[in-house]
């Protein structure tokens, strides 16, 4: 029998939840974030398809997105909804006779066997609909580089195989940053190198990346292009990379004094969370959102791993001694990375 990885991620998972507490709402616009409330500052956490047609997508503000869609219905964040809901959701998963690796409150990978993924990947669909009421796609692959695109290409609530038979036909013609780990920082270098597209990228000279990319993240890049991908399915339990903390202020802090007091706060915050799950962080990071909303990170590396709170809230005062702008401050976050 043939190996398959299928990557599963539910559609427009948050807003959905929503709708289904809420059937009044399902066929409007719905937008997820902060409070609920579009007057206030705060970003969206996620919106439904009938919001996204207006432009309304993650991470935008709440108060441009009334604009752009001035008939949505905004709700609150509510996480301990979402994250039953999911628990369900990857219950459901671990019923197949497949290793499963969570990546996620909405998404996951399975390794499976079998002649007929599609049926599989119906199947999976059919029992999260009978577990949750929520509609999920379902991507394809023999690896999880192409389960994970495939999946994007299925959207919304459909099954999608890309493998190395159609990868070029489906993906050659796209630019780069249309794979799973290229951005818009690293397409705009591969552009000045006169490579713009995945299958440009794909025939590329691993060694002339490697001089302008590093040995290591040169010749990956043409892997990557190539539709090649050898990380395993891991189904060990899924456990977050870091932890973090962030505030929205409803008035921008102009005192730096201030802004310091804030993220000693935030950074104690994290810290008793990194102490109550026994880990140590290895590194804490700083994001302040200047007004109106340009955002900027720095991080500090701790010289040994720890989860106490003095060293944790030094390092990430240290972190802010980076910032050499002194300009109005909406938002503040603090997020520490752990160690294991």
């Amino acid at each position: 029998m043939t190996r398959w990885v299928l990557h599963v991620d539910l559609d427009q998972f948050i807003a959905a939840v929503e709708v289904l507490r809420r059937p009044q709402l399902r066929g409007r616009p719905v937008v997820v974030g902060g409070d609920g409330d579009p007057t206030k500052r705060g970003v969206v956490a996620t919106a439904s398809y009938e919001a996204r047609a207006h432009g309304v997508h993650s991470g935008l503000p709440l108060r441009t997105a009334a604009r752009r869609c001035p008939e949505a219905v905004f709700l609150p964040v509510d996480a301990d909804a979402y994250r039953a809901v999911s628990s369900r959701v990857m219950a459901t998963l671990r019923g197949f006779d497949a290793v499963v690796e969570v990546l996620g409150w909405d998404e996951a990978f399975l390794a499976v066997e079998g002649d007929d993924p599609e049926a599989t990947a119906r199947e999976i669909r059919a029992r999260i609909r009978a577990a949750t009421g929520l509609e999920c796609t379902v991507g394809i692959g023999h690896n999880k580089l192409q389960a994970k695109l495939a999946t994007g290409l299925g959207k919304p609530a459909g099954v999608f195989r890309l493998t190395h038979r159609n990868w070029f036909e489906v993906l050659g013609g796209r630019p780069t940053d249309a794979l799973w780990g290229i951005g818009a920082k690293t397409a705009k270098r591969l552009r000045a190198m006169g490579i713009a597209t995945v299958g440009e990228l794909a025939a590329a000279d691993p060694r002339a990346l490697a001089e302008r990319f590093g040995p290591a993240i040169g010749p990956w890049l043409v892997r990557l292009a190539q539709g090649r991908d050898h990380s395993p399915v891991d189904g060990a339990p899924h456990v977050p990379r870091s932890r973090g903390r962030e505030t929205t202020y409803q008035r921008d802090l102009r005192d730096w004094q201030e802004v310091r007091r804030e993220v000693a706060n935030l950074a104690r915050q994290v810290a008793d969370e990194a102490a109550a799950e026994r880990r140590p962080a290895a590194r804490v990071v700083v994001k302040v959102r200047y007004a109106p909303f340009i955002t900027r990170t720095h991080g500090r590396t701790l010289e040994a791993p720890t989860a106490e709170a003095a060293r944790i809230e030094e390092a990430a005062l240290a972190a802010l001694d980076r910032f050499t702008e002194r300009r109005p401050v909406r938002l503040l976050g603090v997020r520490a990375e752990f160690a294991r």
